[in-house]
């Protein structure tokens, strides 16, 4: 049948992706090729398709795609996370909208009710990624929490204990109240928030005073109601005012907890009073203070329970005024914060702050940095608590290495400083979770032999495995081994009674989501098992990541992955930067500038959105959206689409030949040299990762070359060879244009030759078998410029294109006239070639090459009127390019402008300075 008048994306794109993947075309058996493997970053299964994952999978595919038509046994691993927070919100969300809660059900039928979600909801971002063309082993889709990867989290987390490199440890996290979890650091966002900085009065006790006199000391905070807590008075060893004072005692006024004044280098001598208060147990610096000052974790007070709620410490000594308080004003009621405050006020410990003005305030008004949890969305508490901890250290040794041996190769190099920045200054990783979905952490607890008071953890993969521990612990028959769901459960008088010796009771914790997403190059080729899979690929050839998760996943997936398989999870890993609103913001929900890809896809089709993402991804560079582009690539695809019709219609169709066809005009030479150039010229972008290198090597080749000038070049004169000829160079167009453009470059494989049974996705990618004939090449090139400069001068003048001129050429330039005089006739719309002297007078001197060709203008315009115009509009365009070049050299322009003004104002000043250029040739060709 023959084509569609017009391109419709929409009418093709559904039809492929259904037809690749039902053919099962995505992962070809090719047992006998090389493999290539790429593993997405499992986007969550509450998630649904943004336009960073636009970017972000349109380059795997592109990779991908390539590969596959290179012959490689081409995997593109897929799957989703399980999101532990993400989820778990989204499951209470809906029971809060039905007035139910979390805590209505136990955890299993919770945990229930979350899997009847994801069957029913979760996981459209799948079918999102089909839409945009994403050629993945949807055949054999992965999910972090499939029983392939609880085995494989269960393991990992087995062995590192059993090395050491798990252990459990009671530091500070960063609590979120609202979630009740702890979170990473790479979790927490910081805010500037607008808060105040308190000066409080400690006073000395047993009658101490500082060598002036003074009978305390002065403290200053942001967050006051942490006092409730304070364990020391930090000074610097070398501040003279306090050296008397070092070991001395002090009353903390609200509670009358007495405690000492240390010396520390953290207390800054130039910061307020030279003294800080320290609370070990809800400040990370007062943590390690307090550990240098001996303190153990253990004996460090914690003031907050879950929801940030005062609670009693370990001393008693909070009044019962404060127990129950929120941290915080909240609903019109004051918090711990602002009792705190008032309560020292009112006894006369509140030294208040005196404004410019004189004025008299509680607190000196102040710009804070604030933590917030990433999706809770509340102020962060650092909480003393017992977590589980990877030893992030050890594990990131053999990384490091990796990268400066080469066997990692970052792309682009200029991230490899923030990797080795991060590594080398790495903390210990939480990786215990206060959650009900998320992989359950394989540790049950059970009392300490002759300790029962105090429990132990055994960790092991299973029931049966944790069983047989304990049994060898405790010296008993496994059936004497009970195990429960919680701790409440246990009671110490069963025990006593000898009906059953020993219970054990399960971590009720779960793991960060990214633990098991660490596992993902290799457990999700088999792994613990030893498959051929796992054999096959890995290490995976390449990663595509955002720049954004170097180290909540890629830094964790190479520690993971050299220390389980000693080898690198990856060859390369190429790092992408941010798609921006138009004008370089970033973009978010809160500004309004979000893009939403699936629009854009069903406005440009999914193929200019593809290609649009690719030519624009340039190493280390965020992308800016521009709709112009995209309107630009769309209109590139109905260009091709054209130029196919026309080939259709004069009876060139599909090639049979990876090899070029034998050709002897000029022409056809000259076109293929050119697609042989733009094959080297793409394997080179592609070698090294320059996606935009690629892209706009096909985009050129394909409209400049090919549609624009060998179309026009052959029309008329389009005998067989030139029908073997542009039928190849078309074939060789969509196969290079493929992984770009998947859908129209599939629908014109296979409309334009009997080739159902060789669909593109699986076509060979180019092989030309040939050079540039240079003599072709000089022949045509020069035809192209000459042509170019001819029709340059027309739009100049004012001249209709189709108006047939004379022109004169050097004699030299006779042998090569004689040679295109067919093409310069119908392209050049010459009225006459001549090689005598040109006739006094003006004319447009067209130089090409280095050769000067004349065309007399005498009679064909009005000269001294066309010179009066030119130079009237070469006038008003240098006064405004001079205009924007003396502002762009105003340093208080370029400074204090917005960027975008400044950028416009640069856009606009090329823009003039060009078109003054244009005119003063325009002149200069009328002699």
């Amino acid at each position: 049948m023959p084509m569609e008048k017009t391109f419709d994306p929409a009418a093709i794109e559904a039809k492929w992706a259904h037809l690749w993947e039902s053919r099962g075309l995505f992962r070809p058996a090719r047992p006998d090729a090389t493999p290539f493997t790429i593993v997405n970053p499992p986007p969550n299964v509450t998630g649904a398709l943004h336009i960073g994952h636009a970017l972000d999978n349109t380059l795997q595919d592109v990779l991908v795609r390539y590969e596959r038509l290179r012959g490689k046994d081409a995997l593109w691993v897929v799957g989703m996370d399980h999101a532990g927070i993400a989820t778990q919100m989204v499951v209470e969300r809906q029971l809060e909208e039905r007035q139910d809660k979390r805590t209505n059900y136990t955890r299993d039928e919770f945990v229930e009710k979350v899997w009847q979600w994801k069957a029913e909801s979760g996981g459209q971002i799948t079918g999102q990624l089909r839409r945009l063309g994403c050629s993945m082993d949807w055949a054999n889709e992965r999910f972090t929490m499939d029983d392939g990867l609880n085995r494989a989290v269960a393991k990992v987390f087995v062995d590192l204990h059993s090395q050491g490199l798990i252990y459990r440890d009671k530091r500070l996290v960063n609590w979120d109240p609202k979630l009740r979890t702890a979170i990473s650091d790479l979790e927490v966002e910081t805010h500037e928030v607008q808060g105040g900085f308190w000066h409080f009065r400690y006073p000395l006790a047993d009658g101490v005073t500082l060598d002036d006199g003074r009978d305390h000391i002065v403290v200053a905070t942001t967050r006051p109601e942490t006092m409730l807590a304070d364990m020391a008075v930090a000074v610097h060893p070398d501040d003279e005012r306090y050296k008397s004072v070092i070991g001395k005692d002090i009353l903390q006024p609200i509670t009358g907890r007495r405690f000492k004044v240390v010396a520390d280098e953290h207390a800054d001598p130039e910061l307020g009073s030279g003294a800080v208060k320290i609370t070990p147990g809800h400040d990370f610096n007062d943590f390690e203070v307090g550990k240098r000052a001996g303190f153990k974790p253990g004996e460090m007070l914690n003031m907050f329970d879950a929801e940030a709620n005062v609670t009693q410490t370990s001393d008693g000594l909070i009044p019962s005024e404060y127990l129950g308080l929120h941290r915080f004003k909240r609903d019109g009621t004051d918090g711990a914060r602002e009792l705190v405050v008032r309560r020292m006020k009112e006894q006369g410990f509140l030294i208040p702050h005196i404004d410019k003005d004189g004025g008299e305030h509680d607190a000196e008004p102040r710009t804070i940095q604030t933590p917030f949890g990433d999706r809770g969305g509340v102020v962060i508490e650092p909480w003393l608590t017992d977590q589980w901890y990877v030893d992030a250290e050890t594990l990131a040794q053999p990384p490091m290495q990796a990268v400066r041996d080469g066997r990692i190769n970052i792309v682009p190099k200029t991230w490899e400083k923030t990797f080795f920045n991060w590594m080398e200054n790495i903390q210990p990783w939480c990786v215990s979770r206060q959650l009900w979905w998320g992989h359950r952490i394989p540790a049950w607890y059970g009392p300490e032999l002759g300790n029962p008071t105090n429990f132990i953890p055994f960790v092991a993969s299973n029931e049966d495995e944790v069983r047989q521990n304990a049994a060898e612990y405790y010296g008993c028959p496994l059936d004497q081994i009970d195990i429960r769901e919680n701790r409440s459960a246990w009671d110490s008088s069963v025990t006593e009674s000898g009906a059953i010796p020993y219970c054990l009771v399960r971590d009720p914790d779960v793991l960060d989501t990214w633990f098991s997403s660490a596992l993902w190059p290799f457990a999700t080729l088999g792994w613990p098992d030893d498959t051929e899979m796992l054999r096959r690929h890995y290490p995976n050839d390449v990663l595509v990541s955002g720049f954004d998760i170097l180290f909540f996943w890629d830094a964790r997936m190479a520690m993971q992955g050299m220390h389980f398989l000693n080898e690198v999870p990856w060859k390369t890993l190429y790092l992408h930067g941010l798609v921006r609103a138009p004008d370089g913001a970033k973009m978010s929900k809160s500004k309004g500038n979000v893009v939403d890809p699936l629009g854009l896809i069903d406005q440009y089709g999914a193929d200019a959105l593809r290609f649009f993402m690719a030519a624009m991804e340039s190493q280390g560079r965020d992308i800016k959206m521009d709709d112009a582009r995209l309107a630009g690539y769309r209109n590139f695809a109905t260009k091709l689409w054209n130029a196919a019709r026309f080939c259709e219609a004069n009876g060139i169709s599909a090639s049979t030949s990876l090899e070029a066809p034998a050709a002897s005009l000029p022409v056809n030479r000259w076109i293929i040299g050119e697609v042989a150039d733009t094959v080297a010229e793409m394997e080179r972008a592609f070698a090294a990762y320059r996606f935009d290198d690629a892209a706009n090597a096909i985009y050129s080749f394909a409209w400049d070359r090919f549609c624009d000038w060998y179309l026009e070049l052959i029309k008329g004169a389009i005998d067989e060879e030139t029908k073997a000829v542009a039928g190849w160079v078309l074939d060789q167009i969509l196969v290079m244009l493929h992984p770009f453009m998947p859908f129209i470059t599939e629908e014109l494989w296979t409309g334009l030759g009997d080739r159902e049974a060789y669909p593109l996705i699986t076509a060979k990618w180019p092989e030309p078998k040939a050079e540039r004939d240079a003599e072709a090449s000089a022949d045509i090139d020069w035809l192209i410029r000459l042509v170019g400069e001819l029709r340059g001068a027309k739009a100049e003048l004012g001249l209709p294109p189709g108006a047939r001129l004379t022109a004169h050429f050097p004699a030299s330039l006779k042998g090569r006239t004689d040679k295109l005089a067919a093409q310069l006739d119908r392209l050049a719309r010459l009225e006459a070639i001549r090689f005598d002297p040109a006739p006094a007078g003006a004319s447009a001197q067209l130089v090409v090459e280095g050769e000067t060709i004349i065309v007399p203008l005498e009679g064909v315009i009005d000269i001294a009127a066309e010179r009066d115009r030119l130079t009237k509009a070469l006038a008003a365009a240098a006064k405004e390019r001079d205009g924007l070049a003396g502002r762009l050299a105003n340093p208080s322009f370029v400074e204090r402008a917005k960027p975008e003004a400044v950028e416009k104002a640069r856009a606009d000043h090329a823009a003039k300075a060009a078109e003054a250029d244009r005119l003063t040739a325009a002149l200069a060709r009328l002699g």
